[in-house]
């Protein structure tokens, strides 16, 4: 279950930790990593949020995964997670982390989802135009391939979004025919 005022106080007690230790930037990239882990795979967020797994089987799997790879406060706080009983509760303390950076940063997350992959000439003309337009001063990109849109693409960023696919298209067509606005004007 999803509790997103407990991931943003971690995420806000984490980030005071970090800037207090100069270790924000690589607690970032722990957290990258981690929301990586997360999205790619499902077995790991299963077995964080399963009742059934004892916290200290948890404890070794995040050591195992972790050891290497993240820096010592991000590991402190993840066994910290789990003696607390909070281990499921982990993805969302890394997203709630990024986007708490990425306002402190002035960093804003764009995704781009189009048809067919997207040349880096056409994504760094992409990150450009969203600057300017909205006066940003750090853009990151996201790009994601969906062949449902048929072709065009779908710009979302700051809780906007901006359609110009093809199957959206095709949406707004089949709405105008079952309204038969035309049938009506004709009688």
């Amino acid at each position: 279950m999803s509790n997103p005022r407990l991931a943003d106080r971690y995420a806000k007690s984490l980030i005071d930790l970090s800037t207090e230790r100069n270790q924000l930037d690589a607690v970032r990239t722990d957290m990258q990593y981690i929301q990586a882990l997360c999205k790619g795979s499902r077995d790991f967020v299963n077995v964080l949020r399963s009742p059934i797994i004892k916290a200290d089987q948890k404890e070794k799997m995040l050591v195992a995964v972790m050891t290497g790879k993240v820096s010592e406060l991000t590991a402190v706080f993840s066994n910290l997670l789990v003696r607390k009983g909070r281990e499921s509760d982990l993805p969302e303390i890394a997203n709630a982390f990024i986007n708490q950076y990425n306002a402190l940063k002035g960093i804003h997350q764009v995704k781009l989802t189009s048809a067919v992959p997207v040349s880096e000439e056409l994504k760094n003309s992409i990150k450009e135009r969203v600057q300017k337009a909205n006066d940003f001063i750090t853009v990151e990109l996201e790009t994601v391939v969906d062949q449902k849109l048929i072709g065009g693409f779908v710009l979302e960023f700051n809780n906007k979004q901006v359609d110009a696919s093809i199957a959206n298209d095709l949406r707004e067509i089949k709405k105008q025919f079952l309204l038969n606005q035309y049938v009506a004007n004709i009688r």
